[in-house]
């Protein structure tokens, strides 16, 4: 008996460590007993738990956020251009009952919203023309003066202003796969679909940059023209001005100098009125400095008044 005690107590330890089980927050599980599931109810609390009896399993399914990338898909829009639309999901596992007798796992759950996307998406983009699928709703567009559409009538039908229909498109696909998985009652709940990328079909996307390029090039164009005549007229007032300064300026030094000039004779003629006879010393000896020098020569009468102070006789 003795020697049973040691088997009995290893039995009951494996037992009950069999029974035991843990669920972290990640996680959360269903109990399988042969493949079917014993409780309506997942446990979704984080912590250890305990099954029984000892031959019941523990399924266990990521709680959180899962990511679905879809492959990028060539779609026709309503006005016939090819794109390519890669889109991308975020789902989880909202009921584990649901999903385990449905998909058993992630990789078949991924298959099937594969196709329920998918099919959405592509419902969606081919009833859209491409403005409405590249633009979001609450974003304008610049505005595009008449007299340029009048100057370039060949690209005056092709500036259309289209209302954006991103927000709306995404949340129309949404709608639709959670509508589907609604019918088909999985266990999986999208919670959010967009799209990641838009992009021409390799055929005309050269095409359609050239145009862009040439679209942008005749609006550079024209703000250049516009900027050359506002030059021109800028240089044009410039040399005005100077010219009105100039005028201005000069009329304004000749009236200076003529008052300078009606006060220095004044001066002349007070200091001519006081003393006239050494003034006109002073004029005579400079008209000296001025006109005679060691290579001058002069033949004068002795009597010329130029030499009246250079006659010793007097």
């Amino acid at each position: 008996m003795n020697k049973l005690i040691p088997i009995i107590i290893v039995l009951l330890l494996f037992g009950l460590s069999s029974s035991l089980y843990t669920v972290n927050e990640a996680e959360q599980a269903i109990i399988l007993r042969f493949g079917e599931p014993v409780s309506e109810k997942p446990i979704d609390q984080a912590g250890l738990h305990f099954k029984f009896p000892v031959i019941n399993s523990v399924y266990k399914f990521d709680k959180r956020i899962l990511e679905w990338d879809g492959k990028p898909e060539e779609i026709p829009t309503k006005d016939n251009k090819y794109i390519y639309i890669d889109s991308f999901a975020r789902w989880i596992i909202s009921d584990p009952l649901k999903f385990y007798k449905s998909a058993k796992n992630e990789m078949i759950a991924q298959s099937l919203l594969d196709d329920i996307i998918d099919g959405a998406v592509r419902n969606e983009i081919t009833g859209k023309i491409m403005e409405e699928i590249v633009r979001f709703s609450d974003r304008e567009l610049p505005k595009v003066s008449s007299d340029y559409l009048s100057s370039n009538n060949n690209d005056a039908e092709n500036i259309v202003v289209v209302p954006g229909a991103r927000k709306e498109i995404s949340q129309n696909i949404l709608n639709s796969v959670s509508k589907k998985l609604l019918e088909l009652d999985i266990g999986i709940t999208v919670i959010d679909v967009q799209l990641k990328r838009i992009d021409y079909n390799s055929r005309v996307q050269q095409d359609l940059f050239n145009r862009m390029i040439t679209f942008q090039n005749t609006i550079a164009e024209k703000y250049r023209a516009q900027g050359r005549g506002q030059k021109e007229e800028i240089l044009g007032q410039q040399i005005q001005k100077e010219k009105e300064i100039l005028s201005s300026s000069y009329l304004d030094a000749q009236k200076i100098r003529g008052e300078a000039d009606a006060e220095a004779v004044k001066i002349y003629a007070n200091s001519y009125s006081k003393a006239p006879d050494f003034y006109n010393f002073i004029e005579t000896l400079n008209a000296y400095s001025e006109t005679i020098d060691s290579t001058t020569s002069l033949i004068l009468s002795s009597d010329n008044k130029f030499l009246k102070y250079l006659n010793l006789d007097n």
